[in-house]
């Protein structure tokens, strides 16, 4: 990626960006990192900018994104915290050092992941954003694993799987979740992976095929009843999430109803319930599929209403209808709120919501039994994921 390239993405994501604090920081970074490269061959700077490109695409905020650019510098170059602090400042300096002790955490052992979980909690309740530099940062050294030995690819995707999409899952954030888990996953189950590829590659395109001949029904439907759509576009099942859905239903794909599924984007609720209901009138929805997450939201506050319908040439389609700013919450989770208002308020309502994550790192500091902790942390984060532990203290999560 070129810096033109990034600093355009700054620009269109953030309009009205501190651009000389971040060319500062790009600056800086690119200077430290001169000269290294990573295992594949690559110039090392292409990862902190990698990491940068995709808080800026979350809209995050300049400290933020300052913070992904120079997030290596003080464990990977000569160059140290106190430098990175006289030079950009205690904010960006602090975002820097959460990101570096989130760096130690692995996946080695029962003691060392409670440990490194706790090490975790208490990381993200001091500031939520550090989690999220490190969301961008991972994302991107699944994105070049292939270039690690074969044990190094195993544990990061392994540890990814296991502690990361997790974390994103009950922050909201769909995208970053989905994203972690289909990289993950061919590291972690690659026959399993293999297999399911061979196993939709037909079927997902004679889906995607009714998928958008239905598009085009729902908008004339839509615009035949003067109702207001921001957007009407398909979206694919995430390979992973797919898999254990798969798994749940004897492997059978025609238990599956949302391989691809329509979404519809609205000005606000009552558009959502508007569309549910004109679309019902023409698609006669399935039975015991429609789900209202808007009354009733997700424990990580996930909101949209879901149906399932028979298209007019008998084919079953899943349809979720959501207003902009649920569809925002849904893909980026936390990440919205720097979407809208960067105030004091914001951050007071955003801190409010996810207070969880304090309630989690106090915790660390009042159950002392490891098992107990680990049962607290199965309920508020891993509440879909059961844990075995073997003889050799090793975690395996059954699907």
């Amino acid at each position: 990626m070129k810096k033109e390239e990034l600093f355009e993405c700054f620009s269109e994501q953030r309009p009205n960006a501190d651009m000389a604090m971040l060319e500062r920081a790009y600056a800086f970074a690119e200077k430290a990192h001169d000269g290294q490269l990573r295992a594949s061959g690559a110039p090392y700077f292409d990862h902190p900018k990698a990491t940068a490109y995709k808080l800026a695409q979350l809209r995050m905020d300049d400290s933020t994104i300052a913070a992904g650019l120079l997030h290596d510098v003080p464990e990977d170059t000569s160059y140290s915290l106190k430098e990175i602090k006289k030079e950009f400042g205690a904010e960006i300096a602090f975002l820097v050092e959460g990101v570096t002790k989130l760096g130690q955490v692995k996946y080695r052992g029962k003691e060392r992941y409670l440990e490194n979980l706790r090490r975790m909690f208490v990381a993200m309740a001091k500031d939520i954003r550090v989690i999220l530099i490190k969301f961008a940062d991972r994302t991107h050294n699944l994105e070049t694993l292939s270039a690690l030995p074969e044990n190094k690819q195993r544990r990061i995707a392994l540890e990814s799987l296991e502690i990361y999409a997790p974390i994103a899952n009950r922050l909201g954030m769909g995208d970053i979740k989905g994203q972690i888990e289909d990289l993950a996953f061919p590291y972690i189950y690659p026959e399993e992976y293999k297999w399911l590829l061979k196993k939709i590659s037909d079927s997902r395109r004679e889906k995607e095929r009714y998928l958008r001949k239905f598009k085009k029904e729902v908008v004339e439907i839509l615009q035949d009843h003067h109702i207001e759509y921001v957007s009407v576009h398909g979206r694919a099942k995430h390979l992973y999430s797919l898999y254990k859905k798969l798994i749940r239903h004897d492997r059978d794909l025609t238990k599956i109803y949302d391989l691809v599924a329509l979404r519809v984007i609205v000005e606000d609720v009552a558009g959502c319930y508007e569309t549910l209901g004109i679309v019902h009138k023409f698609c006669t929805p399935l039975k015991g599929r429609i789900k209202d997450y808007i009354a009733q939201p997700k424990p990580n506050g996930y909101k949209s209403l879901h149906t399932t319908v028979f298209t007019a040439d008998g084919e079953i389609i899943e349809l979720q209808i959501r207003s902009s700013e649920m569809h925002e919450e849904a893909e980026y989770g936390i990440a919205a709120h720097w979407h809208y208002k960067e105030n004091a308020m914001s951050k007071k309502l955003t801190k409010e919501k996810y207070a969880w994550v304090e309630q989690l790192a106090k915790l660390q500091k009042e159950i002392k039994d490891e098992e107990q902790y680990l049962d607290s942390l199965k309920i508020d984060i891993f509440q879909t994921r059961i844990f075995v532990f073997t003889p050799r203290g090793d975690v395996i999560d059954l699907p």
